[in-house]
């Protein structure tokens, strides 16, 4: 039976990871293990170089080049310490992903939009690492500025499970994560990955069951087959579709949690399943843990967050969204899509204040 052709995003990274990731994939848990038996105190060494290998291979020089240029970049701008200084540079190394020069300079060095496609995505995320490492960087004292060197920096920026699609591991507990030296046991990092495999395989499957035999994106495609659906069948489609995003994104979460896992460090949790969700605030902290984890800590609380006023509250939340659309590529649809969160986000938490004034708890 034909599969529905209309998820992009399945389709791409199915279709990378039978190719060449999933074998890369397993090279740098063959160089993790190996190092992790051998050579312990030089892990972080040897997956960078292997990080570093495996880009050059996939995207090229020229990729490797623009992705090494945008880590010197921001290395460079944070030696000042200003944070917004920071900001400023993550968001102008970001703006370039759309130039519509820079983009036709990019295509060309690629024979296919695919290949392309690959270093737009992994350069996007890299943003966000950098971003990361830059940040931390500004806020730490200059003793502890040893642990924040630019070798460091490409061990994070490079690390090769989280390299292409996430997820996002911030650069505090990466650092501190890799160079906890713990007792390596073979016959329980075995155990780990029977076990995760099993777990990825049965997610898989269920994806492609449900590509294969639901259509759904192909039935959202289409104007006809929506405008004479009833409320309950669009409702219905509405919650398919989700639930298939949360199936996908344990597969594409799943299999770099598991490598993190064989390293020895702790990723952020995968998904929780929608069904179980009621609010666009559990939404966000338990979907996407490891970017909620990085809004949080870089944009929301330094902003002011929760503790400050109502307008700063508003802000902090604002900015986050903003910020958010942006990076996910700043098209109109993807604003009016943050702003809707937004709103809902606001909501919520205006009506948990107000349930939570003791006349209103009386009543």
């Amino acid at each position: 039976m034909p599969q529905d052709p209309m998820d992009f995003e399945w389709s791409y990274w199915i279709e990378w990871g039978r190719e060449r990731i999933l074998l890369l994939l397993a090279g740098h848990l063959l160089v993790s293990q190996v190092s992790r038996l051998l050579v312990e105190k030089y892990k972080p060494w040897c997956l960078m170089v292997y990080g570093m290998a495996a880009c050059w291979l996939l995207l090229g020089i020229k990729g490797f080049a623009v992705i090494l240029l945008h880590a010197a970049i921001s290395f460079a701008v944070a030696q000042f310490q200003l944070s917004l200084l920071t900001w400023l540079c993550s968001l102008i190394l970001l703006s370039t992903l759309r130039i519509p020069a820079v983009e036709e300079t990019k295509r060309k060095w690629y024979d296919t939009e695919n290949e392309y496609y690959l270093l737009l995505f992994t350069v996007s995320v890299r943003c966000l690492f950098c971003t990361s490492f830059s940040l931390e960087y500004c806020w730490h004292a200059p003793a502890q500025k040893s642990s924040h060197s630019f070798p460091w920096m490409l061990a994070y920026v490079f690390y090769y499970p989280t390299f292409h699609n996430g997820p996002l591991v911030n650069f505090d507990e990466f650092s501190k994560q890799m160079r906890r030296q713990e007792a390596f046991s073979v016959k329980t990092n075995l155990s780990i990955l029977i076990v995760g495999i099993i777990r990825i395989f049965f997610w898989w499957c269920l994806a492609e069951l449900m590509i294969h035999l639901m259509y759904i994106h192909a039935l959202y495609s289409s104007a006809l087959p929506l405008e004479s659906a009833s409320y309950w069948a669009l409702a219905g489609l509405a919650l398919a579709q989700v639930l298939f995003f949360y199936v996908k994104y344990l597969v594409l979460y799943g299999v770099p949690a598991l490598l993190l896992r064989m390293d020895g460090l702790k990723p952020p949790a995968l998904p929780c399943c929608v069904s179980l969700m009621h609010s666009f605030t559990k939404m966000w902290r338990s979907f996407d843990v490891g970017l909620h984890r990085f809004l949080v800590r870089y944009i929301y609380v330094p902003m002011g967050g929760s503790q400050s006023s109502l307008l700063g509250t508003l802000l902090s939340t604002a900015l986050t969204f903003a910020f958010v659309s942006y990076w996910h590529g700043g098209q109109s649809y993807l604003w009016y899509w943050g702003a809707l969160n937004w709103l809902g986000v606001i909501v919520e938490n205006g009506t948990k204040r107000i349930l939570s004034i003791s006349l209103i708890q009386d009543l």
